[in-house]
């Protein structure tokens, strides 16, 4: 990979451009993991809520996929030292936090010799961050999809973030598909970009073809922040595409919870046979049997911009192609 795109962060982390795979649910499985990985950037596996087998499994499938560094990220709304432990003893060495106080996590990371990324959605937090001793912090502008922490969008919080933590590096999250938005952050001082949406629309990510088909045909105008899609995980705002079941709920004059048309009703089976309950925080993942317009489809506001499901590797190579033109045409 070309040089032009080495940055703290990519030294830091061991790759080759600073592409980072959001960690985006069900979703992120250890082949699309491996092949972000295998094609310069970083994959993220997300590991929050699986049992020491399935974590086993994933672990053992992405050192059969790929050498190159792969992260873990895990949510600190739910005690994760078990979970956190046994990525260490497997040799994870990149480990991501979100939504919760970083400090105890990070130094068990660092006792094993991991590096630690922390996700911010302020200037504030991403000091408190520092003062925990994170290694990368990870800005999330409001435009992201899936879970999002702030209240505050990528282009003024980049900036913000990155001056008040240098010389740390900052990856910058929220709205990003492609290689115009890796170049934006960058010139707003990032050292990376965190990809989400764009992932999701790999093959390797296997979302379901009509959450797909949706994502194709999504405009920046068709996501909704909500605290809807709350099972499971409760007081955590979130973007998703609207669909079917939002409206019925922006009907009925947006109830909480508890008041909800329908709430706790079994909507569909994970491919395990698992049932999911209407507003559950799932992913559209491979094998589930239901209405996918129960489901959250999750989705970031770039959504408008992507008209493509391409292997993952493809898209790395796309998104630093496009960003070296694009740097090349703002220089002259």
């Amino acid at each position: 990979m070309a040089s032009t795109f080495e940055t703290r962060f990519t030294r830091l982390a061991g790759i080759e451009v600073p592409i980072v795979q959001a960690p985006i649910g069900g979703l992120a499985r250890p082949e699309l993991a491996a092949a972000v990985s295998n094609a310069g950037g970083l994959g993220m596996l997300a590991l929050t809520w699986s049992d020491a087998e399935l974590i086993a499994a994933h672990l053992r499938r992405v050192g059969e996929l790929t050498t190159r560094p792969v992260g873990v990220n895990l949510i600190l709304v739910w005690d994760q030292s078990e979970r956190l432990r046994q990525v260490l003893d497997a040799g994870i060495r990149i480990v991501s936090f979100f939504w919760g106080d970083p400090a105890e996590v990070t130094r068990t990371a660092h006792d094993a010799g991991a590096i630690v990324t922390h996700t911010v959605g302020s200037a504030d937090e991403a000091r408190r961050a520092v003062d925990a001793g994170v290694d990368v912090i990870v800005a999330q502008g409001w435009e992201a999809g899936g879970h999002v922490w702030g209240g505050v969008a990528t282009l003024p919080l980049v900036p913000a973030v990155v001056d008040a933590v240098a010389p740390l590096p900052v990856v910058a999250a929220g709205g990003i598909a492609d290689g115009r938005g890796l170049a934006a952050v960058l010139a707003l001082g990032a050292a990376g970009a965190w990809l989400g949406t764009r992932f999701v629309m790999s093959e390797e990510a296997r979302a379901l073809p009509a959450y797909l088909a949706r994502l194709r045909d999504g405009r920046e105008t068709d996501t909704v922040y909500s605290q809807l899609f709350d099972g499971g995980w409760p007081d955590s705002p979130h973007r998703t595409l609207r669909n079917g079941l939002i409206d019925a709920w922006e009907a009925s004059g947006r109830p909480g919870p508890g008041a909800r048309a329908g709430e706790g009703d079994v909507v569909g089976r994970t491919a395990a046979g698992d049932p999911i309950s209407r507003y559950q925080s799932v992913s559209p993942a491979e094998g589930f049997e239901g209405d996918v317009d129960e489901l959250p489809m999750w989705a970031g506001q770039s959504v408008g911009t992507l008209h493509e499901v391409l292997p993952a590797g493809e898209i790395v190579r796309a998104i630093v192609a496009e960003a070296e033109q694009t740097l090349a045409r703002l220089s002259g």
